[in-house]
């Protein structure tokens, strides 16, 4: 029993670490630290509109059992948010938790939060907003002091399932992003629409004929298949030797739901030690080129209708 209690604390750590890592970086400097030890955060969210910027502060605190089993501890700083309409966000976000019990829910928290400041400013353009003002994130600790990533669960796959489409199955376009430099390491991310597993290996052959890119300390990729039939999806990842890296990235592209999709982001290290900043330059690099391929078009509809990221059991392969 003791055994058992002390895996689920850290599956819920690691969950927890991957959740926030994500959205620091979907939401990059709106996104703040107030307590790394107490696993105290804080997200500014506005309405991204013209006009009136109707502005709160998201302040959450992570309980030890969450998300299996408690919800985040909440509170929303906002001057002017009273009475029904504080009631009414509240319980919106009650509903939400409800719903997907047992998952990640921050990202659809904020979200939702957003929907309602835009339904506000829409419905009281005359009224003024409030502004809150938001703590510097604070310097996170040292890689070595992070939990491993590496035993992400993962999609069963069948191995026969490789063997059902032919060799020479079309290679689908590969984008390539914009670089990230940070003392003397180069990060570059690439992109490709895969449906099945056999493009994936494709993908990655043809991005290892290219020498440079074969060069690379690290080449960490992953990707997400949705299979209609099975309303499922199959995904995979991979470190490349830089532990937990793989994991951070499909964590990252669970959270903005992308799909038939498979990023690798190459990595040239300089000789000088990033830290845990070499994760934010992997995820950052891989949300770019989602974005600016239009892989996260349909972001605000998976958090409109509650879009899951609840990871599901399997073997990992290769």
């Amino acid at each position: 029993m003791a055994n058992r209690i002390n895996v689920e604390k850290e599956e819920d750590l690691q969950a927890q670490i991957e959740e926030v890592e994500a959205l620091s970086s979907i939401y990059g400097d709106d996104w703040c630290v107030l307590d790394e030890a107490s696993r105290i955060f804080c997200i500014k969210i506005s309405n991204d509109l013209k006009g009136w910027k109707w502005t709160t502060c998201l302040q959450i605190m992570l309980p030890p059992d969450y998300p299996s089993a408690s919800p985040p501890i909440y509170q929303i700083n906002a001057a002017w948010l009273h009475g029904p309409e504080r009631a009414k966000l509240a319980n919106s976000l009650e509903d939400l938790y409800v719903e997907h019990v047992g998952e990640s829910i921050l990202y659809l928290w904020v979200e939702q939060i957003r929907e309602f400041l835009m339904q506000k400013s829409q419905g009281s353009e005359t009224d003024e907003p409030g502004e809150v003002n938001v703590t510097a994130e604070e310097e996170v600790d040292d890689a070595e002091d992070m939990p491993d990533f590496s035993m992400l669960k993962l999609n069963t796959i069948d191995p026969h399932f490789f063997m059902e489409h032919a060799d020479d199955e079309e290679l689908p376009p590969i984008k390539h992003g914009n670089t990230i430099t940070d003392r003397r390491s180069t990060f570059q991310p690439h992109a490709a629409s895969v449906v099945t597993p056999r493009q994936v290996k494709n993908v990655l052959q043809k991005l290892l004929e290219n020498k440079k890119i074969a060069s690379a300390t690290h080449n960490i990729y992953a990707y997400r298949i949705y299979c209609e039939d099975k309303h499922s999806f199959l995904q995979d990842c991979e470190d490349d030797g830089e532990t937990a890296a793989g994991g951070r990235l499909l964590h990252l592209m669970q959270i903005l739901d992308v799909r038939n999709v498979m990023v690798v982001v190459s990595r040239w290290y300089g000789g000088i030690l990033l830290g845990p900043d070499r994760f934010k330059h992997i995820n950052n690099c891989a949300r770019n080129i989602l974005v600016e391929e239009g892989y996260t078009g349909s972001m605000d509809d998976a958090a409109k209708s509650g879009g899951k990221t609840k990871k599901t059991k399997g073997k990992k392969t290769k």
